[in-house]
């Protein structure tokens, strides 16, 4: 997977979940890492391979995370890629019964 940041810090990581508002247990298994592997990254006291550190880079974005990359006005970081109001629509459509699958948002 390509992406514009040379690595997927712990700190950015947290960061991001605490911005899509999504458990460490839900993040974790979707990206394939047990949840005390994704909580010791996010505190930086261990690292992910770069399997690992794609899953999980992947898996934020799908939750609503945007990384953004250093330039010269300012360093790398994360906002969301939804306003507060389209993630809970989102939220809601996906709660609405039948089977939620993959989509291009």
């Amino acid at each position: 997977m390509e992406h514009s940041l040379p690595l997927l810090t712990g700190d950015l990581a947290r960061a991001a979940r605490a911005l899509t508002q999504i458990s460490p247990d839900l993040i974790a298994q979707r990206a394939g890492v047990e949840p005390d592997q994704l909580r010791s990254f996010e505190r930086g006291v261990i690292d992910l391979d770069s399997d690992q550190l794609a899953e999980l880079w992947a898996t934020l974005e799908h939750y609503g995370a945007q990384f953004i990359a250093e330039d010269a006005d300012g360093g790398y970081g994360v906002r969301r890629k939804f306003s507060a109001r389209n993630v809970k629509r989102i939220e809601n459509w996906e709660n609405e019964g039948g089977p939620a699958y993959e989509d291009d948002i």
